[in-house]
């Protein structure tokens, strides 16, 4: 058991390998920690959190919003993105510089220059929520990379390969850290164990994930 989670021990700053194409950039949001949290604020007053259905009409536990061009959503229709927000039919709220800068400058420390984000999806994890391995394939093209910022109470995060099956790694995400993932680990199974109690002095009982993509 020790062995299993020797990769969960407290983080400092540094830059860790995943996988091929794929870089863990430990407390590189903290900086702009209070200017992405009020970001956050501001987006889900105009576009409240929500737990969206899946397909299969089962409610998500993670609750999420989005900003930028494209929001991601998740109905009895499918997964895609769409330009406005479907509870309100009006855009979704514009993506502030400090996300679009934040996002863009850690793609580029983990080697894919010049990527530019049209979406962000922000989940919100209360105590109890989780997300089940997955890949992120909605996106038109694979070429660029995904970039995850992790804000508030930490979080388990699971890294697998291109099947559902393939063994996972477990990292543990703390508030400010960063994971990119992109050519040959684009396509990659990742998700989060079920989020435990706990109270963070920036967010209280929650954690916040910031997903960057180009979406289209």
């Amino acid at each position: 058991m020790d062995d299993l989670f020797a990769e969960m021990k407290s983080p400092e700053p540094s830059r860790q390998e995943l996988a091929e194409g794929a870089v863990l950039l430990r407390q590189r949001a903290l900086d702009v920690e209070d200017k992405l949290l009020d970001g956050v604020r501001q987006i889900s007053h105009r576009a409240p959190f929500r737990k969206m259905l899946t397909p299969g009409g089962f409610s998500m536990s993670v609750a999420m919003t989005n900003c930028g061009r494209a929001g991601w959503v998740t109905d009895r229709r499918g997964y895609r993105y769409q330009e406005n927000d479907p509870e309100t039919g009006q855009p979704w709220p514009d993506m502030p510089d400090v996300f679009r800068e934040l996002a863009e400058q850690a793609a580029a420390e983990a080697g894919y220059e010049g990527f530019s984000p049209d979406a962000c999806l922000i989940n919100r994890y209360e105590p109890g929520a989780r997300m089940s391995l997955h890949q992120d394939r909605d996106e038109k093209d694979f070429q660029n990379p995904i970039v995850s910022i992790s804000l508030g109470l930490p979080a388990t995060f699971q890294f697998g390969g291109l099947k559902r099956t393939d063994a996972v790694k477990k990292y543990l995400l703390e508030h400010g850290d960063i994971v990119v993932w992109g050519g040959a680990s684009r396509l990659f199974y990742h998700g989060v164990l079920t989020l435990k109690e706990g109270n963070h002095p920036k967010t209280g009982n929650v954690r916040y994930n910031l997903t960057f993509r180009k979406a289209y």
